[in-house]
């Protein structure tokens, strides 16, 4: 890593110059992101430009700081993962997550928000660059190609930040008022494109959902009409054509346009050409989640990497159990929700994820690295996310691993919730069909009502999903509560809340310097969900 000082004009006028994003400090970018002015210099520039996109998922963000969350995209997945009940930790001193899971620091003048807002437009950003730097009019086949991956890219970026940032009613804030008086329900966050002055940029409030869902579909029409010209999807670090479909599913089940999202959810499907990881897959204690091989998109770390240079800042070793070396080794272990282990049917394979209690006749079933683990783990502890080659000792190995962007198991599930919001028998076929095929043999859906065969359907997405990143867009979406109080809870007791609908803390604030350097964001954020809610004794 170099470190690359410049000063922080505001995230607007930022992306626009294509060369500094929001902070009111100094700001460090590693070598692997390139810029318009480095690339005007490089006999290789579109190639530089298209490597930098997958590197921006696992960069560094202020390594001077001294926080363990900073080290890329898979944090940001874990911190919506946190903020659901599905996912929590031991309690430890090492866990740098504490923030997200007990609802306190998450305003607009801290720093774990800056570190959300930053790094999304810093990938942003690097999305902005490839596309900018390719002319479609003089572009060869694989420059397309490239093109193709720019926009899909962006539109995943801004995909998550609208349904991140989207302001949705809750009970604490209602109305949807924030401390200025204003109503913010459903504006989502600004929209930079190529070409705005830097007048406009300081002046570019928030966009509406319908403003925003034009602007990523626009930019996923135009993937879809340039991404069949890419021939090498990099180890399934690049998107394909799938994952643009499966991006439109994610899209329209965001704007409830079920029909569409139920059409996309299948050609996503038919068109990655997978079927759902098997239990000798996923289970695997060498390769199980952690090879690209079975999903349709992934970020992949390599020994080169500054993240796994690190050890200890990324992926495996926050979100592994089985390591020597990781944060989650040394104290935050991660584990799944009690009640959401408990609702999984004993023939359900992935109920093996985790560490059964020992009075479980799955106790013995568990496939552990090696045995030192079942007695290190908590009960409910994860075995999902395995170390790089199933090496437990070296972390230059561990770390080397894949984790995924999309799998072909949310289409189906996509596929099965659409469907059952417009017609309950094909609904619950839908997902009858997958579960015995692929998870149960023994399952029977017994759900005969709209509400209560979506829940179960988002139940099954949940346990498929877990640890992924994508559970926190249903619960916000649908307007489920969140209920982490409860007789013999894994959840450590600062963080035991329980909601009525969706929580308030779902509505991520925007940093305080996009507010200062953009007067159209001003006096227009979500309101502080911050110390909000009482843990339950």
């Amino acid at each position: 890593m170099k470190n690359i000082n410049k000063l922080i004009c505001g995230l607007g006028v930022a992306v626009l110059g294509l060369a500094t994003f929001t902070s009111c400090e100094e700001e460090t970018h590693p070598t692997s992101f390139a810029t318009v002015n480095q690339m005007a210099q490089s006999s290789s520039a579109t190639e530089a430009l298209l490597s930098a996109v997958p590197a921006s998922f696992n960069s560094h963000w202020q390594p001077r700081i001294n926080v363990g969350y900073t080290w890329g995209y898979g944090s940001l997945m874990k911190i919506r993962d946190i903020m659901t009940g599905d996912y929590t930790n031991v309690e430890s001193n090492y866990d740098h997550y504490g923030a997200w899971a007990q609802c306190f620091y998450i305003g607009k003048n801290y720093l774990a928000t800056q570190f959300v807002w930053n790094y999304y437009w810093s990938m942003v950003l690097t999305t902005n660059n490839l596309i900018n730097g390719i002319d479609a009019s003089k572009a060869t086949s694989e420059q397309l190609g490239f093109l193709g991956v720019g926009y899909a890219e962006r539109a995943y970026m801004y995909l998550d930040m609208a349904r991140m940032y989207e302001f949705l009613p809750n009970e604490k804030y209602p109305d949807g008022k924030n401390e200025n008086g204003k109503v913010v329900t459903n504006l989502t966050v600004p929209i930079v494109k190529a070409g705005m002055s830097e007048d406009s940029a300081r002046v570019n409030p928030r966009a509406t959902r319908e403003q925003m869902a034009e602007f990523i579909l626009g930019d996923l029409d135009k993937a879809e009409q340039y991404i069949g010209n890419l021939t090498d999807t990099r180890g399934k670090t690049l998107p394909n054509l799938a994952c643009v479909y499966g991006l439109k599913a994610r899209c329209y089940m965001w704007l409830e346009d079920y029909a569409q999202a139920k059409v996309y959810a299948r050609k996503a499907i038919d068109a990655s050409g997978l079927t759902p990881m098997t239990q000798a897959q996923a289970l695997n204690p060498t390769t199980g989640f952690n090879t690209a091989d079975p999903w349709m998109w992934a970020s992949t770390l390599t020994a080169e990497n500054a993240t796994v240079q690190t050890v200890i800042l990324n992926w495996v070793s926050w979100m592994s159990n089985e390591t020597q070396w990781g944060y989650a080794s040394a104290g935050p272990q991660t584990m799944i929700s009690k009640s959401l282990y408990d609702r999984i049917s004993d023939t359900d394979w992935r109920k093996l994820e985790w560490k059964a209690p020992d009075d479980s006749p799955l106790a013995s079933q568990v496939p552990f690295l090696n045995s030192t683990y079942k007695q290190l783990i908590p009960t409910y502890g994860s075995i999902k996310f395995r170390p790089g080659s199933g090496n437990d000792a070296d972390g230059t190995v561990g770390n080397v691993a894949s984790y995924p962007l999309m799998r072909v198991e949310e289409m189906y599930l996509i596929e099965a919730e659409a469907a059952a919001h417009q017609d309950v028998a094909e609904g619950k076929k839908l997902i009858e069909n997958f579960m015995k095929n692929y998870r149960d043999a023994k399952y029977v859906c017994k759900a005969n009502s709209k509400d209560a065969l979506v829940d179960e359907i988002v139940f099954q997405k949940r346990v498929e999903l877990w640890g992924e990143g994508q559970t926190f867009f249903d619960i916000k979406r649908l307007n489920y509560s969140v209920t982490r109080g409860y007789a013999g809870t894994n959840f450590y007791p600062l963080c035991r809340f329980n909601t009525n609908g969706r929580p308030a803390w779902m509505n991520f604030v925007i940093v305080q310097t996009e507010e200062n350097n953009n007067a159209a964001v001003n006096g227009w954020n979500n309101p502080d969900p911050s110390d909000k809610y009482t843990p339950v004794q």
